[in-house]
This record gives structure tokens, C-alpha cells and sequence, in this order.
């Protein structure tokens, strides 16, 4: 490996990436992709597509999939600092249904890889967070689907997130510990649970 170390997590599919840093007095600098270490990892992906989103703390955009043009996407904080969650959809997996959670901010500098087949969302624990993600498919207006970001059936431990389940995706009633209403699209508060939202 070169510039950058991929660890495998607990659910096959998921991959936590972390460049070499190199700092001085003057700052640091640092390879945040190479394909070269990807491949030798077992990666054989090609992106396509550069995103880039910024939210304000409280914020949680989830959680997210692609239904006829699945995205595998690379994930990381330029600015703060996010909780990011990864549900595996796929059907026949040993662990289908199940999530893995990983904290990315600007100072650990950790990226995330989601293969195709898995929603995806993050809560922002910062004042503001600057989030950016390479995806391996094209954007299709209208393929997006969704799940409820609280479904019980997932059980997604969201860090310093307080409130009470109402049966639905609704933000109300939820904060942070500092008092900071927890802040959803109102798509987001619309989707469903996973029973409810695939039949295998």
C-alpha cells in the first residue's frame, strides 16, 4: 500500500479509507484518492461523479438509495464534523437490514466506501459541516428512494440524538444534547421503514 490504508468493516461491502498526512509548520498534505492503493485493496471501482453538500448542525439527510441505478460512493468531511450510516439493501445478504456508523470530520480525515446496495445517510454534529462523496453512477432525477432514518426494525444509534419514536420519520420532538432540533427535508420525513418500504 502507498498513500492511503483501506480497512474492511464488519459488513462486506463497507470499507474505511485513511490517507497518509503529512504535516510541517506551514500545514499538511495528503493523497485523499489513489487508484493505484484502491485496486490493490481489491477496489476496482470508477467514479464518474463529484459531489459536494453543506449543512448546518442538526441536520440529517437520510437515509438514501438508488433503485434502478445503484451508486457506490466515497465519502468524506472537508469542514466539522458528521455521523455517516450505512444500511445494507441487499437482497440475500447475511446482513441484510443491518447498519455500520462511522464519525468523519476534517480532523480525523477518515473516508468511507459504500458499495452499490446500501442507503446511505449522515447527521451533521458541527456547527457546519462540508461534506464530499465520489459515486460511481451517474445522478438520475427520479430513481431516489428512501428509508425512515429512525426505523425501529434498523435500530440506527445516532450519537447525542434524544426523542421518542411516534411511528414515524417526523423530526419532531428530536434534538441534541445541546438542545439543537434535529432537521429533515420534508421528503426525509416521509419515507418508511424497511418491512413497509421492500417485500422480499
Amino acid at each position: 500500500m502507498g498513500q492511503i490504508t483501506v480497512t474492511r468493516c464488519p459488513i462486506e461491502g463497507l470499507y474505511l479509507i485513511e490517507p497518509a498526512v503529512h504535516g510541517d509548520a506551514r500545514g499538511y498534505f495528503m493523497e485523499t484518492y489513489n487508484q493505484r492503493d484502491m485496486e490493490e485493496a481489491g477496489l476496482n471501482m470508477q467514479f464518474v461523479q463529484d459531489n459536494q453538500s453543506c449543512s448546518t448542525k442538526g441536520v440529517l439527510r437520510g437515509l438514501h438509495f438508488q433503485k434502478e441505478f445503484p451508486q457506490g460512493k466515497l465519502v468524506r468531511v472537508i469542514k466539522g464534523t458528521v455521523f455517516d450510516v450505512a444500511v445494507d439493501l441487499r437482497e440475500g445478504s447475511k446482513t441484510y437490514g443491518q447498519w455500520y456508523g462511522v464519525e468523519l470530520s476534517e480532523e480525523n480525515k477518515k473516508q468511507f466506501y459504500i458499495s452499490e446496495g446500501f442507503a446511505h445517510g449522515f447527521l451533521v454534529l458541527s456547527d457546519v459541516a462540508e461534506f464530499c462523496y465520489k459515486c460511481t453512477d451517474f445522478y438520475h432525477p427520479g430513481d431516489e428512494g428512501g428509508l425512515a432514518w429512525n426505523d425501529p426494525e434498523i435500530g440506527i444509534k445516532w450519537p447525542g440524538l434524544t426523542g421518542e419514536y411516534s411511528g414515524s420519520a417526523s423530526a419532531k420532538g428530536y434534538q441534541l444534547q445541546d438542545g439543537t432540533p434535529l432537521n429533515l427535508s420534508d421528503k426525509d420525513q416521509l419515507w418508511s421503514g424497511l418491512k413497509d418500504t421492500f417485500h422480499f
